[in-house]
């Protein structure tokens, strides 16, 4: 099944530059705690990230294959400079989060 008992992980080297390491493993946490077996993960997997309310950051998932999209609340600082928009990519069970120029699928 994808997006479950992956190899390796990785994040690109754009992501590593605009992203706090904590949200970094909130993505992981997020496909591994509250994806996996709900949705049917198919790379790409594509990310929002908004600012909620409390002015906290939440990562909103969409779905490929149906309309469905789910948000969830992260206790992290919402920043301006962080990108909208990520991309995870599954190849030969290796994860890698992307920005979307990053990304070429």
């Amino acid at each position: 099944m994808p997006f479950s008992n992956p190899n390796e992980r990785y994040a690109s080297f754009g992501i590593v530059t605009s992203l706090p390491s904590e949200l970094i493993d909130s993505f992981w946490f997020v496909i591994d705690k509250n994806l996996t077996g709900v949705f049917d993960l198919i790379s790409p997997l594509h990310f929002r990230i908004l600012k909620n309310a409390d002015n906290q950051v939440s990562l909103e998932y969409r779905s490929n294959q149906t309309p469905s999209w789910i948000q969830f609340d992260l206790p992290y600082p919402f920043d301006p400079s962080y990108p909208r928009e990520v991309y995870i990519v599954e190849q030969n069970r290796t994860q890698v989060i992307l920005l979307p120029d990053e990304f070429t699928g």
